[in-house]
């Protein structure tokens, strides 16, 4: 790690400013009113016309906001900053002529960044391809064990401009970063910060895995007191190599396996902290039970040792970190426990949306009826299906992009029993379940783990697990 002194600049006076906003939705809208409101003059360019965004250009209309639909590509006349919403790729003509005129492009949390006051709660940031929200929400659940006033917050929970601009004081706030986000940030500064874990995804986005890894990347530069990074994936020691940070601070890793000094691990059922201690060569401090967290899958386990890093960085007493692990209920969808029916035990990780998550979810059980398929957004299978063979009683298809995983499954698993459901309608996963059902035997795991995005059947993956707990309950 290289080091620097960082100085934070607070921004600019916004009065008269000309600040052209990059799309309507959930950060769009807040990002225009506050803009709005401190004086600034604010166009809005939108690429959709449909009614929901009328209906948003509406409510700002009527409070002076100048809004343009169907015009999300040419950058309006005197514009001096434009604050764009995460998902707005980076090769759109608006960015380009931008470029050309030399005019900033910041995202919401760049925004929400420059506007924090001079008093602002310093950011414990998380990011990776998968784990986020739940590292997030456990990092804040000990840091209210600690008695200190903190939310989680960026991508989940309450919104980065109301923390900062609200009248609630934050003593440290837990934030959960996209890469989109990072992208769009180059001025964020966190105390620390974790990359859980690097796999392919939003390559689409970024165009490569090297463009994704760097602005992953990003969340560690000019950290402060910690960069935290998983041992066993090795490209999130490399970010940390790589990344500019303030004097002092230290790389910090976590494992499932015993740790070495300046890392956090796992001894005989025990979460062990080696790097905030005294004489880490020779000490450790107990910090919970294995069976503290909820669910105490591998992957899961992890996520709590990266809470709990981010929270010791912060200087949280290690009773909290076990008080916060007890206290912390995962959302749904997430290796979420539906039912036991005849001996078989069924499972929703409906939030395995990629080849990564869905690999963690299926290390964590032994003998398992997956329940697969959906979108793949252009990723391949072979290595999940090699790497979870053996695991396998039977694989139940469903989706557009089913083939692919069926034919990973003929090439490395050709023994395994495999139904191929020709049907991409939402009434298809209560046969996926019968399905399931039909081919599992007692102490088997019939896993809803997808590895692949819902859009082509559900609105979105909390439907998608819920068609599949609703099936199961109707089984039970």
């Amino acid at each position: 790690m290289g080091s620097r002194k960082v100085t934070d600049w607070q921004g600019p006076s916004w009065e008269g400013k000309h600040v052209t906003v990059a799309g309507l939705g959930v950060s769009g809208v807040p990002a225009a009113k506050v803009l709005h409101g401190l004086g600034a003059r604010v166009t809005v360019v939108n690429d959709g016309d449909d009614a929901r965004a009328r209906e948003q250009a509406a409510g700002l209309e009527a409070l002076g906001v100048t809004v343009r639909l169907g015009d999300g590509a040419t950058l309006p006349e005197g514009t001096e900053l434009i604050v764009t919403a995460p998902g707005w790729k980076p090769d759109k003509p608006l960015f380009a002529a931008a470029d050309a005129a030399g005019v900033p492009v910041w995202g919401d949390v760049e925004l929400a960044w420059r506007l924090r006051g001079p008093d602002a709660a310093p950011w414990l940031c998380v990011t990776g391809t998968n784990g986020k929200t739940t590292t997030t929400q456990m990092l804040a659940s000990i840091l209210e064990a600690a008695g200190l006033r903190t939310a989680a917050v960026g991508n989940i929970g309450v919104s980065l401009l109301d923390a900062v601009l609200g009248d609630e004081p934050y003593d440290v706030l837990a934030v959960e970063l996209s890469s989109y986000q990072l992208h769009w940030a180059p001025s964020l500064r966190a105390h620390s910060a974790v990359v859980l874990n690097l796999a392919p995804d939003h390559l689409d986005w970024h165009g490569s895995m090297e463009a994704y890894a760097r602005d992953k990347g990003r969340v560690y530069e000019g950290n402060r007191v910690a960069c935290v990074y998983n041992v066993a994936d090795k490209a999130t020691e490399d970010l940390v190599r790589e990344a500019d940070v303030e004097e002092g601070c230290r790389a910090i890793g976590f494992t499932l396996g015993a740790p070495g000094p300046s890392q956090l691990g796992v001894v005989d059922g025990i979460l062990v902290d080696r790097a905030f201690v005294e004489n880490r060569q020779q000490n450790a401090q107990e910090l919970a039970e294995v069976s503290d967290v909820d669910p105490p899958a591998p992957h899961n386990i992890a996520n709590a040792l990266a809470a709990a890093a981010l929270a010791r960085a912060y200087g949280v007493p290690p009773r909290a970190v076990r008080d916060g692990l007890r206290a912390f209920t995962p959302d749904a969808h997430r290796i979420a426990h539906v039912a036991d029916v005849d001996g078989v035990t069924y499972i929703d990780d409906s939030k395995a949306t990629n080849t990564h998550a869905a690999e963690a979810s299926l290390a964590a059980y032994g003998s398992i009826v997956w329940i697969a398929g959906g979108l793949a957004k252009g990723a391949t299978f072979d290595e999940l299906v090699a790497k979870s063979a053996k695991r396998l009683r039977g694989v139940v298809l469903i989706g557009a992009d089913r083939g692919l995983i069926r034919e990973a499954l003929a090439r490395h698993a050709p023994e395994v029993p495999v139904v191929d459901l020709d049907r991409t309608d939402t009434g298809a996963m209560p046969a996926a379940v019968q399905e399931a059902r039909r081919l599992a035997v007692a102490g088997d795991t019939v896993l809803l783990a997808p590895a692949c995005a819902s859009m082509d059947m559900f609105v979105n993956y909390n439907q998608r697990g819920d068609a599949f707990a609703e099936a199961v309950r109707e089984l039970a």
